[in-house]
């Protein structure tokens, strides 16, 4: 028997950590997050990290548990997800995969087989100070079919697939193609949260972006930015606030930077789950938050009853 486990997915501000926790309780499920940014310590505001309160008592992990000056690629959040999945499953309940990063998601549920490199740091710095620009090119020119599905602002995503690279002698794409030989040990069910008027979706992301503000990001985003967390300056609500700090931009050009560079990621979560086909969507727009749980709920009690080989 495979292992059961639930994805609740969708773009960010959309409702997904409410609506997983809702899930977990009604099938006395635990929360693993997979979310890119949540697993940072001192980032919990522009990244929208479940409060305790939020929680209601359910666990949650991959939460806040790293430092944010190291890089966290999707090999690290696979064989991590995997442990706790065991061990959640070991306790009799049931995993919850709560976030936005599909890709984080997608290689959890294929079970994807990566390839051991180990970390070369030297390498690692003198790629990080170069521009974006610079590592997009390098990464067109070694890894074509990569580059296509990397964006080339996603710095950290560029530089780990250079890194597997130069550490390896193999290209991310060459990788990929060997990785999905193993059969997947889990029986998944994802159930997305949709918009069908897009506009109320990015209603939600500028008052969300307006409401960080309220309750601190400047402060958090000017912490991180003093420790040179590389990968907190990465991060959307704290790199858009750098020029801020340097004297570049107002704070109001910033704040509408920040809903802009949101809601483009918004569209960019949904554009890569749009193509599964695997995905039980709820539209959030067209029933309230009480029947988008209930509906949500009764979809993973019927399918924790079903038997399969």
């Amino acid at each position: 028997m495979k292992t059961k486990i639930i994805a609740v997915v969708g773009p960010t501000a959309s409702g997904k950590t409410s609506l997983g926790v809702e899930i977990a309780r009604a099938v006395s499920g635990e929360i693993i997050s997979a979310d890119s940014m949540q697993i940072y310590k001192g980032m919990s505001i522009a990244t929208a990290a479940p409060s305790k309160g939020e929680m209601q008592g359910v666990p949650h992990h991959l939460v806040e548990f790293l430092d944010s000056s190291e890089l966290f690629s999707v090999a690290d959040f696979t064989r991590l997800a995997k442990e706790k999945i065991a061990e959640i499953n070991s306790r009799g309940n049931v995993p919850v995969i709560v976030g936005g990063t599909g890709l984080f998601i997608d290689n959890l549920v294929k079970n994807t087989q990566f390839t051991e490199a180990q970390t070369d740091f030297a390498l690692r710095e003198s790629l990080m100070k170069k521009s974006e620009d610079e590592l997009y090119s390098e990464l067109c020119k070694i890894d074509y079919e990569a580059s296509l599905k990397i964006h080339k602002n996603n710095k950290i995503r560029v530089v780990r697939a250079l890194e597997l690279y130069y550490s390896t002698g193999t290209t991310k794409s060459e990788q990929d193609e060997l990785s999905h030989i193993t059969e997947s040990p889990y029986d998944a069910l994802y159930i997305g949260i949709a918009f069908k008027d897009r506009q109320r979706l990015y209603d939600r992301i500028n008052k969300r972006a307006e409401l960080m503000f309220e309750n601190g990001l400047e402060q958090e985003a000017r912490s991180a930015y003093q420790t040179a967390g590389t990968t907190a300056s990465q991060a959307i609500g704290h790199k858009e606030l750098i020029k801020y700090f340097n004297g570049e931009e107002t704070l109001e050009e910033v704040k509408e930077k920040l809903k802009r560079e949101t809601r483009r990621y918004a569209k960019r979560q949904i554009t890569w789950f749009k193509r599964n086909q695997s995905i039980n969507w709820l539209y959030a727009d067209e029933i309230s938050k009480e029947e988008l749980a209930s509906k949500a709920i009764s979809i993973s009690k019927s399918f924790l009853k079903e038997e399969r080989l």
